[in-house]
């Protein structure tokens, strides 16, 4: 392993550590609806995640969902679902799993927490309106929540020295530019379908406040 793989590793590690929500195995023993909620998520991600469009070794393209997923559990327990369809990927040999801890910095550590704080500050700063929580939450949230996870893998093999910068950039992050659309309309569509009819699978979603009439 390279030094920026076992930093990688650490870094991962340790964050992944120090964010495990202790309600994730509460929850999953006493609420069997809950287990297969994960469970569910677990198998839309590691499909979501399988089908990928390769640029060159490692530099992979695919849909992450990860706002949803975000929007669904929190993103400290959306971190810790996204380790299985991760290991899953190391499983199948689709990822090396030197490169994992990297892996999980750049495509959910960093980018979970980025598509949650959006949310914060949708939240906080904007009206408490459904509409808001739809095309701010969901739809911008994904489009940039994919476009930083793209900057953050071109980052890492960049300054890595795997691939020269013009192969990093012309070759994999101007990807971004087409990719950011469908992501944002995968997301915006779950978001929506789940906010009508399947509010209580948003944990961040709340009736009394974003469907609440105006004053």
């Amino acid at each position: 392993m390279t030094s920026w793989q076992v930093a990688g590793a650490l870094l991962a590690m340790l964050f992944m550590l120090s964010v495990y929500p202790r309600e994730l195995l509460p929850k999953l023993r006493d609420e069997q609806g809950y287990q297969h909620f994960v469970f569910a998520s677990v198998v839309a991600l590691s499909l979501l995640w399988s089908v990928q469009a390769g640029i060159k070794d490692g530099l992979n393209l695919h849909f992450l969902l990860l706002t949803t997923l975000v929007l669904c559990h929190g993103w400290r327990i959306a971190v810790w679902i996204c380790l299985l369809p991760t290991l899953l990927l190391v499983c199948f040999e689709k990822l090396p799993w030197q490169d994992s801890g990297l892996f999980l910095l750049s495509t959910v550590i960093l980018p979970a927490l980025f598509s949650y704080l959006l949310f914060l500050a949708s939240y906080r700063y904007l009206n408490r309106h459904l509409f808001v929580y739809i095309f701010v939450a969901g739809f911008i949230a994904a489009a940039l929540t994919i476009v930083l996870q793209i900057s953050l893998t071109s980052l890492w093999f960049g300054l890595e020295g795997r691939y020269d910068w013009h192969t990093v950039i012309n070759d994999y992050w101007q990807l971004a530019l087409l990719i950011w659309f469908p992501e944002a309309l995968l997301n915006g569509s779950a978001i929506t379908l789940m906010a009508i009819y399947r509010p209580h699978w948003l944990r961040t979603f709340y009736d009394r406040e974003y469907l609440a009439p105006d004053k």
